[in-house]
């Protein structure tokens, strides 16, 4: 869920996974990646996440509470860092679309390529959505994201939750102080951790794409509106106050150069 390479110069904000030392440095020929590359990696890992978050809470379902809360917030955990280690160097692993639209409107990601980005996240969310329909039915009603609390508090819960998650996302994307190499491990964590404080309110989405995959498929589409208005907000809320902690931070030793990160 890091953003894509902008032609940012090393020495300035890294843009993306692809630009930190994940797991090794890849060449400059390595990191010309076309868009539809860069798609086809957000199409995929979407569908992984969406298929595992959405999973998990149906096969709870169908076998009368096997997985659990916790089970449910591991799959979607486990599935979002299993994307952003295999697909962070193609296409940064946005894997939602609220991620993408936050990094653009903070300046960290090009608008240009953000329908395109979007288009391959909700399509892979969808298609995930419908081989659970046709894997799983006729539980494919636990696997979406539906309010049990009030509309109010569920805007709220996701806002706040989505704000964790790109605050985290921001911090490891963005700052070349942050430790690259767990990215994954720090985004994963977030997304379990949100999910076992409102996942039994909201269903713990805080992605518009892992909501309309599921909700198309089963045909329930109560309170979807905050799914797709709350995430955005927070994400561009948690991104914000990352950059703003950050600048702080930089001018604060009164250095101009930046600290090196644990990663290099």
């Amino acid at each position: 869920m890091a953003m894509d390479n902008n032609g940012v110069s090393p020495s300035a904000t890294p843009a993306s996974f692809s630009d930190r030392p994940l797991i090794k440095q890849f060449t400059t020929k390595e990191a010309r990646i076309s868009l539809l590359q860069k798609a086809g990696a957000e199409f995929i890992g979407t569908f992984i996440l969406v298929f595992s978050a959405a999973g998990g809470p149906i096969v709870n379902q169908k076998f009368n509470g096997a997985e659990t809360l916790l089970g449910n917030a591991a799959c979607s955990g486990l599935a979002a860092m299993i994307a952003i280690l295999s697909l962070g160097h193609i296409s940064g692993a946005h894997i939602n679309p609220a991620v993408t639209f936050a990094f653009a409107a903070l300046k960290h990601f090009p608008w240009a390529q953000v329908p395109v980005y979007i288009l391959a996240q909700l399509t892979g969310g969808i298609s995930a959505g419908f081989l659970l329909k046709l894997s799983y039915h006729p539980f494919m009603s636990g696997g979406g994201t539906v309010p049990t609390a009030s509309f109010g508090q569920t805007f709220l819960l996701e806002v706040v939750a989505t704000f964790f998650l790109m605050f985290v996302i921001t911090a490891v994307a963005t700052d070349s102080r942050a430790v690259g190499e767990l990215a994954g491990l720090a985004i994963g964590s977030t997304i379990l951790l949100d999910i076992l404080l409102i996942g039994s309110s909201t269903g713990g989405s805080m992605n518009p794409a892992r909501t309309l995959g599921p909700a198309i498929a089963a045909g329930r589409y109560r309170g979807i509106w905050i799914y797709m208005v709350a995430p955005p907000l927070g994400a561009i809320l948690g991104a914000a106050m990352y950059s703003l902690i950050k600048i702080k931070e930089d001018l604060s030793d009164g250095s101009p150069q930046r600290a090196k990160s644990f990663s290099r």
